[in-house]
């Protein structure tokens, strides 16, 4: 059981995780507005011994030290490895904290996001067309970088529209090439490629000047992870040296980058989380009280 229980922003469970939250803790607090320091952070944790956040706010060193209590900090988005995660883990782990995250439950309204803004580009159903001549999925040459559940699902949809499909990850997947998603090593995704969509764990950079002048005019990049998978300088010196290709993501691809983007014409973003839905909430919300379950020995 724990003492107090804070969220320390909105954490996007249903009301049903709410309240059961109460089950678990003698004090709930949740906050629905992100803190905008440290500072507040801290106060907002105060003498909690369980913390929950989403991928918004970070839980630095600083954080975690001012704030003894902490036992548990649950992590209501995607926790992947250290590196790309909003949470210090090192730091927790020194304590003794025990950090749990979530995966695989907001990946179908990325996919649907992926399939619908591409099919309307195509075929010019909003107020932009891409090629004079309408195109279907079928036939294009499309690159995933980055094959983890989202990616596979990704490269899977555009694999029954007909699209030729590859992959780029650090790590090769067999299972994925016995079904005819075909490897490449970056560079050559990159120059071959028609439409590359990256689908990479926060903090993941892949492209940089290099990779952009590989990539070149006449293409579409879509971010479907959180924030940039790029140098933001490269970005926007791609975009304006290639006016017929596009920047495509959704408000979590985008991130903070909005002003610096606002200038390009060539820039297609929806500003909402794509990952988000009536049933990515409930997956969400039943795997963080499954976390604390687990937690509690429950």
């Amino acid at each position: 059981m724990f003492i107090k229980t804070v969220a320390v922003e909105d954490v996007l469970i249903n009301e049903e995780a709410e309240r059961r939250l109460w089950e678990f803790s003698e004090e709930v607090i949740l906050y629905k507005d992100r803190p905008e320091s440290d500072e507040e952070t801290i106060r907002r944790i105060g003498d909690a011994d369980c913390v929950l956040v989403s991928f918004r706010t970070t839980i630095s060193r600083r954080v975690i030290e001012a704030c003894p209590k902490i036992r548990y900090i649950g992590m209501c988005c995607t926790l992947y490895d250290e590196n790309s995660c909003n949470v210090d883990i090192a730091a927790a782990r020194e304590r003794g904290i025990t950090v749990l995250g979530v995966r695989d439950y907001g990946d179908e309204g990325v996919v649907e996001y992926a399939i619908s803004e591409t099919v309307r580009f195509l075929h010019g159903f909003g107020d932009r067309q891409w090629r004079q001549e309408k195109q279907e999925l079928g036939g294009l040459h499309v690159g995933i970088i980055g094959l983890g559940t989202t990616g596979r699902m990704t490269a899977e949809a555009f694999r029954f529209f007909g699209s030729r499909v590859c992959y780029f990850s650090r790590t090769r997947k067999p299972d994925a090439e016995e079904k005819g998603i075909e490897y490449l090593p970056l560079h050559d995704l990159l120059r071959t490629c028609d439409i590359i969509i990256t689908t990479l764990p926060r903090n993941t950079c892949v492209l940089n000047a290099e990779e952009f002048g590989i990539l070149g005019n006449g293409k579409i990049l879509m971010n479907t992870s959180i924030g940039a998978t790029f140098d933001v300088e490269a970005l926007k010196a791609w975009l304006r040296s290639n006016p017929q290709s596009y920047y495509f993501c959704d408000g979590t691809g985008m991130g903070t980058l909005n002003d610096e983007l606002a200038p390009f014409n060539n820039v297609i973003w929806t500003p909402v989380t794509a990952g988000r839905s009536a049933q990515s909430t409930v997956r969400l919300s039943q795997k963080v009280i499954r976390n604390i379950e687990t937690f509690l020995g429950k």
